[in-house]
């Protein structure tokens, strides 16, 4: 799988981390977390896709990530690579990490 893809029932485990920022640090917590991505949370095993949203009003980054199983969500998780960024994000803003389930999804 190349691309997100959201549905009830999958076997991918959704990990959602919600980052309070001060809007002048939204930027730079957005290259953190994509650096993150590029350099170590693309080549861990079990990735399926990140994706990061910004609010418009700037307080908010989220990092919506897909993995193969709640094991690759940890592993990854402790990461001393994946832990060096988390550091980072973490010296600019307040994160609300959480693995989910998906319950629902409807389309048009």
């Amino acid at each position: 799988m190349g691309e997100t893809v959201i549905r009830v029932d999958d076997r991918i485990a959704t990990f959602i981390n919600v980052f309070d920022v001060d809007p002048s640090q939204q930027q730079e917590l957005i290259a953190i977390l994509n650096e993150g991505t590029e350099k170590v949370i693309r080549h861990r095993p079990g990735f399926v896709s990140v994706n990061i949203l910004a609010s418009a009003d700037g307080s908010r980054v989220v990092n919506l990530a897909q993995w193969r199983s709640v094991d690759d969500i940890k592993a990854t998780a402790s990461d001393p690579e994946a832990q060096a960024y988390a550091k980072k994000a973490a010296e600019i803003a307040k994160a609300q990490p959480q693995p989910y389930k998906v319950v629902s999804v409807y389309h048009a």
